[in-house]
């Protein structure tokens, strides 16, 4: 039984290093599914959204506009951090049911949680925290080529998340995406060893 916390800021290569982990068997739980699932329709965090965002960051179904509410958390470190005092005490809530779950259908099970965001106060809970690092300039390189973002767009997402280095104090283990996929997969297959001893 092992509870990993795999992080790593945008573009960083996290999610291939979750996608591998879960082919090796790893059971992945997805901070970020988990997010986008606490604001649907109907769901208390998105009211909650509402009331601190008003009408401007919905669509006309009732769903959240995700992009235009990007926009404004980004540029205002105080609106984002209402804005997670919103979701993530419901993905945290989600999240620990999963890892009961997980463990419950199997004991032994390597449980993965890929988490985009992680501080001190968290780490307790984790038998091992995972980072997947790559430098600013691979990661902007990223989102500009990828994901079709601007260079400064690109830069102002890095800036308001947190630094490497402050992801790095809390590592025991650094994946370098910074190369080719396959020198990360094979950083992601030694890890795995290391998991099911």
């Amino acid at each position: 039984m092992a509870l990993i916390a795999l992080t790593g800021g945008i573009a960083s290569g996290k999610s291939t290093i979750a996608k591998r982990l879960g082919e090796l068997g790893a059971v992945v739980v997805d901070a970020d599914a988990l997010a986008r699932d606490v604001v649907r329709p109907g769901e208390s965090a998105l009211d909650a959204i509402r009331d601190a965002f008003g009408d401007g960051v919905f669509r006309e179904d009732g769903s959240l506009d995700r992009p235009a509410l990007g926009r404004i958390v980004f540029a205002d470190p105080g609106k984002r951090h209402v804005l997670n005092g919103i979701v993530h005490p419901a993905v945290l809530h989600r999240s620990h049911a999963a890892f009961r779950a997980a463990f419950a259908l199997d004991r032994s099970a390597v449980v993965v949680y890929d988490v985009p965001l992680i501080d001190a106060r968290g780490v307790g809970e984790f038998d091992r925290i995972v980072v997947a690092d790559a430098p600013t300039d691979v990661r902007v390189e990223r989102l500009v080529t990828l994901r079709g973002m601007s260079e400064e767009d690109a830069r102002a997402r890095l800036a308001a998340q947190l630094s490497d280095g402050d992801r790095r104090a809390l590592a025991s283990d650094v994946i370098d995406t910074s190369g080719s996929l396959e020198s990360t997969l094979a950083q992601v297959h030694t890890l795995w060893t290391t998991l099911r001893r």
